[in-house]
């Protein structure tokens, strides 16, 4: 597993990066070695905050922790991470390493927006239910995907408000 860290407005010891990433390693039993694990180190107040968002293959798992000090967060990290891995076991084992679980139309007024933030990436192939597996893992409210039972659409997947999931096709 590739590891990038990044610190956000704080300084983290080297021996703390370390143990991050050696205590991530043990995730590498889920995953390929071409895996790619962001490290996002930041502090709130006195909390020390610790994001993790881990690339395999298209496939994001991503956690963040709130501790008091690193060690507490990337502990807590490693236990989310595997216990998020674990809940969605049997959709996952088709996408994980093979032996993972052995063991409108244009108005005519110019409204301008502003647009504060920006964001790319790359747009994968999902089956319906993985895309909402995908969503839930992430922690988001939609996911945009590439519909692999209608290439020819775009579709995204929400949590409506009164509860349960919706599809927009485009």
């Amino acid at each position: 597993m590739k590891f990038i860290i990044t610190q956000r407005r704080v300084e983290v010891e080297e021996n703390i990066k370390e143990y991050a990433e050696k205590k991530l390693e043990k995730l590498e039993k889920y995953f390929n070695k071409d895996s790619t694990a962001n490290l996002t180190f930041s502090e709130l107040r006195e909390s020390k905050i610790l994001e993790v968002t881990v690339n395999h293959q298209g496939l994001y798992f991503r956690a963040e922790e709130q501790a008091k000090d690193y060690l507490t967060a990337i502990d807590n990290i490693v236990d989310i991470l595997e216990r998020q891995i674990r809940k969605h076991k049997t959709k996952l084992e088709r996408r994980l390493r093979e032996d993972a679980f052995k063991d409108a139309p244009a108005f005519e007024e110019q409204v301008e927006y502003d647009i504060i933030r920006k964001k790319s990436f790359d747009v994968n192939t999902f089956t319906v239910d993985e895309a909402i597996l995908q969503m839930e893992m992430l922690g988001h409210k939609f996911f945009f995907f590439k519909n692999s039972e209608d290439l020819d659409n775009y579709s995204v997947v929400y949590i409506r408000d009164n509860g349960g999931y919706g599809i927009i096709v485009g």
